[in-house]
């Protein structure tokens, strides 16, 4: 009797992730929140409270204190005290401790900061431990480091602080965003008025409480929490010498707006569209890692996401082929689960907007594709999506989408590259593929933007400056250029 041999299949194997979930017991969450005013956390003189959602389940997480123009004027009146008393004439070394010791207390309290931003945000707990709260620290290290060594940061000029800044921040990188502004101002010497995002205030408000136990004197960081008349509130104070903002672009023009003619330094952070060019020599496989990084990261929520892909039109077919099989190999759900690598759209409105551009991708013409993925029952949740026979006249291919979409378009040349990649009103960042080191360099000098990452994407570092042109914003945050807005001088 003669054995049966079995074949071996060929099907490929489908994996099958336990789940992972983080737990949430490390946090110690209060019903409702007020702002953190001169050093404690005190009632709204508004009286009003709004509810922070989970982006994930739609359920409220606490009710935050609504700040109104009383409540700002109160944590500018306080911000201006401690200026003038206490941090101003501090010895930088003394003010040095004092954000070393923030930086510290953020890396021992990593793990509930990194679970407090995905429940109030929506990103993967992955990417909030192991990206944002290092980072957050970094900057803070970093500053603290400069704070005692301005007069050799700009040789030639005595710095001085300007006083109170105001800075409003965004709902995509919450604890992030704070750390880029309020480290180097604290660092040059001047106190903060903070307005979180609307949607993501609960880990400000857990920083303020940080800083507290970290010494700080009271009066030098201020959280007011609100909407869009909070921040305005802020911004328009007469008694608030900088204003940095990172938002929107038609936000941040009219904000300019509304600042010209004033004497307050104002530093813009604004929208992105930016092009991520993918060269016939380049190492494909990294490339679509870098491809994946820079547009499903943080569900797209990123500024500088790299959101238009041209690809060199000999290796199109076969890299948006590879393109597909990594997209459905993505993971998208919960956000506190650590398999999970697409997270929740951080708010029903900004889920309503996505929708509404992939509407119009597909009316216009372009072919969309999107993984079988199930999405869960409840919560704010797209699929990880791409658009191929993209024209350059489509609302996909010009508006900043701020979600997991990607347009992908084609290029012959690297004249025609660079001619597609600057055919946008932005200006934030870029991204290059290329085995040739020539040809990267050239690319940079010939690309409109601030920031121009070779064979990677999404890469930070608290020394390395980052801002825009053009419709992206003025001024940089981070390394010594990050110092800049929060300084006034003299000549030596």
């Amino acid at each position: 009797m003669t054995a049966e041999i079995t074949k071996p299949s060929t099907a490929p194997l489908e994996w099958e992730y336990a789940t992972s979930r983080e737990a949430t017991d490390i946090l110690d969450l209060e019903d409702k929140y007020g702002l953190f005013i001169d050093g404690e956390f005190v009632k709204p003189k508004s009286k009003s409270y709004f509810p922070s959602i989970n982006p994930a389940t739609e359920e409220t997480i606490a009710e935050v204190a609504e700040a109104g123009e009383a409540d700002v004027d109160a944590a500018v009146s306080a911000a201006r005290r401690a200026h003038t008393e206490v941090w101003g004439p501090m010895p930088g070394a003394e003010r040095a401790k004092h954000i070393f010791r923030i930086a510290r207390m953020i890396q021992e309290r990593g793990r509930e900061l990194a679970v407090l931003e995905t429940l109030d945000g929506g990103k993967p707990i992955k990417e909030a431990r192991d990206v944002d709260i290092p980072l957050v620290a970094g900057h803070f290290f970093y500053y603290a480091g400069w704070a005692d060594k301005l007069e050799y940061a700009f040789p030639g000029i005595r710095p001085e602080s300007l006083g109170v800044a105001g800075q409003v921040i965004p709902w995509n990188f919450p604890m992030l965003m704070l750390a880029w502004k309020v480290a180097p101002a604290l660092a040059a010497g001047n106190t903060v008025v903070l307005k979180p995002a609307e949607t993501t205030p609960l880990t400000a408000l857990l920083l303020a409480s940080i800083a507290t136990e970290a010494g700080l004197p009271p009066g030098v960081l201020n959280v007011v929490t609100g909407a869009g008349k909070t921040g305005a509130a802020v911004v328009s104070h007469e008694d608030v010498d900088k204003v940095a903002f990172t938002g929107s672009t038609a936000v941040g023009k009219l904000i300019q707006s509304q600042l010209a003619g004033t004497d307050k330094k104002l530093t813009l952070e604004l929208g992105g569209k930016a092009a991520h060019v993918i060269f016939e020599d380049a190492p494909l496989d990294q490339a679509i890692e870098g491809v994946i990084n820079g547009i499903f990261f943080n569900q797209g929520h990123v500024c500088c996401a790299g959101s238009r892909l041209l690809v060199q039109e000999n290796i199109h077919d076969r890299f948006v082929d590879k393109l597909k099989r990594r997209l459905a190999t993505l993971r998208v759900g919960d956000p506190l689960d650590k398999n999970t690598d697409v997270g929740a759209i951080n708010s029903r409105a900004q889920l309503d907007k996505i929708n509404e551009l992939v509407e119009s991708g597909q009316s216009e013409g372009a072919e969309m594709f999107q993984p079988d993925c199930v999405l869960p029952d409840r919560g704010f949740f797209f699929k990880p999506t791409l658009f191929t026979n993209v024209a350059q006249s489509h609302r996909i291919a010009q508006e900043e989408i701020f979600g997991p979409v990607l347009s992908i378009l084609s290029f012959r040349t690297p004249e025609e590259a660079v001619e597609k990649a600057n055919n946008t009103p932005y200006g934030l960042s870029a991204g290059v593929w290329t085995s040739k080191g020539s040809r990267i360099l050239w690319m940079a000098d010939q690309m409109k933007a601030g920031v121009v990452w070779a064979n990677t994407y999404n890469k930070f570092d608290p020394a390395s400056p980052f801002g825009g042109y053009k419709e992206s914003g003025f001024g940089r945050e981070g390394g010594r250029h990050g110092l800049l807005p929060y300084l006034k001088w003299s000549e030596s």
